[in-house]
């Protein structure tokens, strides 16, 4: 790279049947230079040429989430590089959206900016501040024909949409008045994954444990939990002692693979004693 503001790689241009590149530098502004590099991507590598928007999906929530466990490390250098990452998907879906006619680049910003303005009124002196749920809430009385939870978007990471939907519905008055109507429902529902577990029956097991996180979403919904922090520190936790446990086995000279659960649960058991032992008196468990 020469200096700062020039980019090395070229974007295609094409003069009748003869494709030309020239220079994707800085003229169009730091954003524009992220679709350039997608342009020439897609001009020149077969695996990027052949990308659609339904194929570059599941890149575009994984980095979503990189990016967001960046941020909960507070890893400012790690945050960086997946916000490049995810700024690629993003450019990816723009350039494609314009190279089939669906919209061009004007129309995503203008986009942005018109439900900016509107979410925003007393910035722009178009009416008084507004909370933004009512300010949407307006918005979909506007669109006919329109259910409650047509704007819940399908692509969500199930465990958030369980949650977005709940809390839509909750909204117009279908909710447990406290977490308890939500409690007993995780308990009927794990009392049916029991009897589905004795009748293996695979579909209607996957019903039933679907039937069962959905009331557990609910429950932490209605107890002022959010279910992704939730699991998210579930999930630490459970790497935290696993590894704990693998220490521990190299020390004792267990062999994982080969040990049974019950001298693993051994060592499970130590390694929550242990944590148990060092945390604080006025930390919870």
């Amino acid at each position: 790279m020469t200096d700062q503001t020039q980019t090395e790689y070229s974007r295609p241009t094409v003069s009748g049947s003869q494709a030309e590149t020239r220079p994707a530098g800085p003229e169009g502004g730091t954003l524009d230079r992220a679709l350039a590099l997608v342009e020439f991507l897609r001009a020149h590598c077969p695996w990027d040429a052949a990308q659609t928007p339904a194929s570059l999906t599941r890149y575009l929530l994984e980095e979503a989430h990189e990016v967001a466990g960046a941020i909960a490390d507070g890893d400012a250098a790690a945050l960086r590089g997946e916000l490049g990452d995810l700024l690629l998907n993003v450019a990816f879906q723009v350039v494609i959206g314009e190279e089939t006619g669906a919209f061009s680049r004007e129309d995503v910003v203008a986009g942005l900016e018109q439900k900016m303005r509107r979410r925003h009124p007393h910035l722009y002196g178009l009416g008084e501040a507004e909370p933004w749920e009512a300010i949407k809430a307006r918005e979909r009385t506007h669109r006919p024909g329109g259910g409650i939870l047509d704007e819940v978007p399908h692509g969500l990471d199930p465990l958030l949409r369980a949650f977005r939907i709940q809390d839509r519905v909750a909204r117009v008055g279908f909710d447990w008045p406290d977490p308890r109507g939500a409690w007993e429902k995780v308990r009927e529902e794990t009392e049916e994954i029991g009897r589905e577990l004795q009748a293996a029956d695979p579909d209607r097991l996957e019903d039933e444990v679907g039937d069962l996180l959905f009331a557990a979403v609910n429950l932490a919904r209605l107890a002022h939990v959010h279910p992704s922090a939730a699991l998210g520190r579930a999930n630490a936790k459970f790497a935290r002692r696993f590894a704990a446990l693998e220490g521990l086995a190299r020390e004792r000279g267990v062999v994982l693979g080969h040990a049974g659960l019950a001298e693993l649960d051994v060592l499970w058991d130590e390694v929550k004693r242990r944590e148990r032992a060092a945390r604080p008196a006025t930390e919870a468990p």
